[in-house]
């Protein structure tokens, strides 16, 4: 069932104003790494998440003729999702502080003839951002940042009354492997504690919903996924993420070179036994509406 109501229930958006700055917050404060290499870890995370992502998308209506930010948008896979998804009447613009993941953005879009779709190196807590959005989504990003609550007004802002903020976030504690690995333990470990060292909470997830309330989202409601396997790509996340928070373990003094290369060298024996579980940290997907105007909601719930 469709929570949120179609487009055509909604004044057209074409020519409302789109941010003109939207980068994510220093970069060194970002615990995984980026560039060519991380795009690569991101492309995998990307075709793993791509059935839950959409799914969440068609269950909240996202479709033709919409307005998308996607913030944090990394190698812009589900920035591209967007684009696909509203059509050539709508417009998809992804934005990020990292400028090589965004060139290969840009140049994925132009071999996939995507036109609707925009890449910008921006900052959402910019001011005079912008605002107009009839959607903005952020996947995996809140989970870095010191001050979430701060990028989350920042959502509400870039919106259109009626608009629709969706965001995706871990739940790291929830990650688990069968049977008990003692490499996947010291990664976990490793993970929660450079990103907590950069200000981030690895465990997120179900902060979510309140994160929304306290930014004066209505209708707030979520969902939680967990990709898990015995095999294919979803086991290979753990350790493609722990090679690439490597050079973070090793300037906080973590873990030794050699130490790495064992948990990555065991990390990955792990993942091609078919007789073993692994899978992403639990996900929560959250969602709710700023009110305003005709907004998206549940049948009979319509904020003005």
């Amino acid at each position: 069932m469709k929570l949120f109501g179609s487009k055509q229930a909604r004044q057209a958006s074409a020519n409302c104003p789109l941010a003109e700055g939207v980068v994510m917050l220093g970069s060194e404060h970002y615990a995984i790494r980026g560039g060519v290499a991380g795009r690569e870890r991101l492309r995998v995370l990307g075709r793993v998440m791509a059935s839950s992502t959409r799914s969440l998308f068609e269950r909240l209506g996202v479709g033709d003729g919409l307005t998308c930010l996607d913030a944090g948008c990394g190698g812009g896979d589900v920035t591209l999702e967007l684009a696909r998804r509203v059509g050539p009447g709508g417009r998809a613009i992804g934005v990020d502080i990292d400028g090589t993941t965004l060139r290969l953005a840009r140049e994925e879009a132009e071999e996939q003839g995507i036109r609707n779709v925009e890449f910008r190196e921006l900052d959402v807590q910019a001011p005079g951002a912008g605002s107009g959005f009839d959607v903005v989504y952020a996947r995996f990003l809140l989970t870095h940042l010191a001050d979430p609550a701060a990028v989350v007004a920042a959502f509400f802002n870039h919106l259109s009354p009626g608009g629709l903020v969706i965001v995706e976030d871990i739940d790291f504690s929830g990650c688990f492997t069968f049977p008990d690995s003692s490499a996947f333990r010291r990664y976990h470990e490793l993970y929660c504690t450079v990103v907590r060292r950069r200000g981030g909470d690895p465990n997120i997830g179900p902060r979510l919903p309140s994160l929304l309330l306290d930014g004066d989202f209505q209708n707030v409601d979520l969902a939680v996924v967990q990709p898990t396997g015995t095999q294919g790509e979803v086991k290979l996340i753990n350790p493609i993420t722990m090679e690439n928070i490597a050079d973070a373990a090793l300037a906080d003094g973590l873990a030794t070179r050699q130490e790495i290369d064992a948990i990555v060298q065991e990390l990955y024996e792990f993942a091609d036994n078919p007789r073993t579980v692994a899978g992403l940290p639990r996900i929560v997907q959250a969602w709710g509406g700023r009110a305003g105007g005709v907004t998206w909601g549940p049948p009979n719930q319509m904020l003005v």
